[in-house]
């Protein structure tokens, strides 16, 4: 595969829809294949309806990041677990989803980072994971930069954090949900949820209506806009993200690393992947005029770097200015209108980010890009997702807003999210993360952007 997944390949997943189910799930991305998978274990009847393909949005244009370092307070014991969940579906999928452990650096190049680093490494402390605090020699030991090449003044190295590759380990996992008796469905767009006195009865979609008692939302950036027909408002907003792959290269580090300008990781297929970790673009439409006051403390933090637009790139975004809001479940919805979000790559940014890789590893010369694409990343104003029950409404459960944190925390709120549906204990204070946070006069407290 060439490239992220996109409406260019063929539907994989096509089981036909059962009249009845326990669970349906709205999303093929990695949160929603994973409460899949959780909950089918659980010996729960589960349904996941996917409107374009699956990992066909975010969950296939990530880092591939399989990160603890960085992470919220309140998100990281979520993710501890996590990473060792990635570990037992690597080896239960066959060694497909390109998990190793190879350790992730965040390096910096002046003071300005010093103090975030110490709160870092607080907080890894307090969930016992193993972080370092490196000197320029040490990361120069462990990151190849060659003659003349970059020399970071200090940085935060975690050994135990993990890559995988996203396009592969995806659908490596939807596979093995199907293998234990998930019905996924491709190319079938949940329409709407039949709601009965404020309780759920069933969803929906453009191949037929599946009766259920549960539903679990994962749609990522498309979450606002299903929910808002059923009166639910949530702050969710996208922004766009470029990322590359690089032909191979000399192993200059197998594991991950960023500092404040470029973020790279070693690939299975002897290339790097990268990005700018200081750009990403953000379409104006109605929900970012409706939300623009919760985002203001994030916006502070990161103004100068978020390229605004007047509208979307791509026809039928969901927060576009001509996107329908209300539509009748027996007819087209804008979810059919656009099966997968698809952003062209910003060809200026991949440029700027393969001389900063030139300029950290000038003994490699100026990498050939074989591969450019972007992402929109569904994101919340504290930048830390929405794992909750929808108080609104009985039996739907709420996934989304995961701020570009997703892919590697997947297995974690994908197991939250199952027990949660099974009204069971989940093992974490998920209040960080409720459904009421935005409207209960909580102050909003921004999370880390990476």
């Amino acid at each position: 595969m060439s490239g992220p997944i996109s409406l260019a390949n063929p539907v994989r997943f096509s089981a036909p829809l059962p009249q009845a189910t326990d669970i349906v799930i709205i999303g093929g991305g990695v949160i929603g294949i994973c409460a899949a998978l959780y909950l089918i274990r659980a010996g729960k009847r589960v349904t996941l309806v996917e409107k374009g393909r699956i990992a066909g949005e975010q969950s296939s244009r990530n880092w591939g990041w399989i990160r603890q370092l960085g992470r919220d307070r309140e998100e990281l014991p979520v993710m501890v677990e996590a990473s060792r969940l990635w570990q037992e579906l690597d080896r239960d999928t066959g060694r497909r989803t390109g998990f190793r452990r190879e350790g992730i650096f965040y390096l910096r190049n002046d003071d300005h980072g010093e103090a975030k680093h110490a709160a870092y490494l607080e907080d890894a402390r307090a969930c016992q994971v193993e972080v370092r605090q490196l000197t320029t020699e040490e990361i120069a030991a462990r990151i190849d930069t060659g003659a003349g090449g970059r020399r970071w003044k200090g940085g935060l190295y975690c050994p135990s954090d993990a890559r995988g590759e996203p396009w592969q380990a995806v659908p490596a996992l939807a596979e093995l949900a199907q293998s234990q008796g998930v019905v996924i469905r491709e190319n079938c767009a949940a329409r709407a949820l039949e709601v009965t006195n404020r309780s759920v009865r069933g969803v929906h979609t453009e191949a037929g209506y599946v009766a259920c008692a549960q539903v679990v939302v994962a749609a990522g950036a498309w979450s606002s806009l299903f929910l808002r027909r059923h009166d639910v408002s949530i702050p969710q907003l996208s922004v766009r993200s470029t990322a590359a792959r690089t032909a191979p290269l000399p192993a200059v580090f197998e594991g991950c690393a960023a500092d404040e300008e470029i973020a790279f990781r070693r690939r299975e297929d002897g290339g790097y992947t990268m990005s700018a970790a200081d750009a990403h673009d953000l379409y104006i439409g109605p929900d970012a005029f409706r939300h623009l006051i919760k985002y203001l403390p994030t916006a502070r933090q990161s103004l100068g770097q978020t390229r605004f637009h007047p509208w979307a790139q791509q026809p039928g975004f969901p927060d576009g200015w001509t996107t329908s809001r209300h539509w009748a479940e027996d007819g087209e919805t804008p979810f059919e209108r656009c099966r997968v979000l698809d952003p062209a790559a910003d060809a200026a940014r991949t440029q700027k980010v393969r001389q900063r890789f030139a300029a950290r590893f000038p003994g490699l010369g100026l990498p050939q890009i074989t591969h450019a694409w972007a992402g929109m990343i569904d994101t919340m104003p504290d930048v830390v997702p929405i794992v909750d029950r929808v108080p609104q409404i009985a039996g739907l459960i709420l996934a989304t807003g995961m701020s570009g944190h997703g892919f590697g925390i997947g297995p974690g709120f994908g197991r939250c999210i199952a027990n949660i549906a099974l009204e069971r204990p989940t093992g974490h204070d998920l209040t960080r993360f409720r459904f009421s946070r935005f409207t209960d006069g909580s102050p909003i407290r921004p999370g880390p952007g990476m």
